[in-house]
């Protein structure tokens, strides 16, 4: 019986036991997670520095960022190779944090369907965000730990295969309607956005001025999450259907295009991220250190804030009268 401890390079659970393949599986995956986790701390620093926040468009996408940067953490997890507190932890880990970033993936879909078909303001929404993705995930990690339904899957821990009901209805079910209905949304914002920009080439109003400064401001930040998540989640899709339909014949190539696609959601985020005309035109040294500065000013007026409202609100005392 094999240590659950025993590191992956020492067995292949997968491809006839070819211990090559394996590695090459761990080591991609490990590799595109350290730049995603480089991109993550790249936006939350952009984000945080230049006070970004502020912005509702921003912080939906610095939780996106939070959510990619956790689940990069569990590219780095050890796969034990039997069932064990380590695997279960892996696997809810993984779990969680997927679902984490699908459902804050969601919300920016939606939420652009709300600014870009109904011009609504959606900020008041931000609570009702953050209980659904916070709530929905909690919920859908913690349900397979009734009756023990994490434990090895392949190359990492998950819900194993001999369990294809729990899989598909803890992931690939939700994931599948969820990825068609985003691209369906998707495809109908472009396609409303296209034919309003098209209507006022040659005019001049107020409201399309507005309408304009809407497109500029919430809707072309957040625009291209969604789509680069929905093409990073192809191939793990079509890998994870393959190992339903035969879970005995784990495909190399499918398996190292779940790999190499994967772990890319903060990476590719942080890409797009700095390629934003606005976040690029702030990337410069004396930006940067204005930015410090203000924060630094920021922070050292706060501190003496106290001390001031002490002294005005000190009572003098009152002069003796001299006789």
């Amino acid at each position: 019986m094999a240590d659950p401890t025993t590191s992956p390079m020492d067995e292949c659970p997968l491809f006839d036991g070819d211990v090559t393949k394996c590695n090459t599986i761990y080591g991609i995956r490990k590799a595109l997670a350290s730049l995603s986790l480089i991109g993550c701390v790249f936006m939350i620093t952009v984000i945080w520095l230049f006070k970004k926040y502020e912005l509702f468009v921003q912080r939906l996408i610095l939780w996106l960022t939070v959510a990619a940067f956790f689940g990069s953490i569990s590219k780095f997890l050890e796969s034990p190779r039997e069932d064990s507190p380590v695997c279960n932890f892996e696997a809810w880990w993984t779990q969680f944090w997927d679902w984490v970033t699908l459902m804050w993936v969601s919300c920016i879909t939606f939420n652009l369907y709300w600014i870009t078909i109904w011009q609504i303001n959606t900020e008041r929404r931000e609570i009702f965000y953050h209980l659904v993705t916070w709530g929905v995930s909690l919920l859908m990690a913690c349900l397979p730990l009734i009756g023990n339904h994490y434990g090895p899957a392949g190359a990492w821990c998950w819900i194993p295969a001999e369990y294809p009901l729990w899989r598909f209805f803890m992931w690939y079910g939700p994931l599948f309607l969820l990825i068609v209905l985003m691209f369906v949304v998707y495809a109908y914002i472009t396609y409303k956005l296209r034919r309003r920009i098209r209507s006022w080439q040659g005019t001049y109003e107020p409201e399309i001025e507005r309408s304009r400064q809407l497109i500029r401001e919430e809707i072309k930040p957040l625009r291209a999450y969604p789509f680069i998540y929905l093409v990073l989640s192809i191939f793990p899709l079509i890998n994870r259907i393959q190992n339903a339909v035969a879970p005995d014949n784990a495909i190399f190539v499918l398996y190292l295009f779940h790999a190499l696609s994967s772990p890319l959601v903060g990476l590719v985020n942080a890409i797009v991220y700095g390629l934003d005309p606005e976040t690029r035109s702030r990337l410069s040294w004396t930006q940067i250190k204005l930015a410090l500065r203000s924060r630094r000013a920021k922070k050292l007026s706060s501190k003496s804030t106290p001390f001031r409202t002490r002294c005005l609100l000190r009572t003098p005392r009152p002069q003796k009268s001299r006789t």
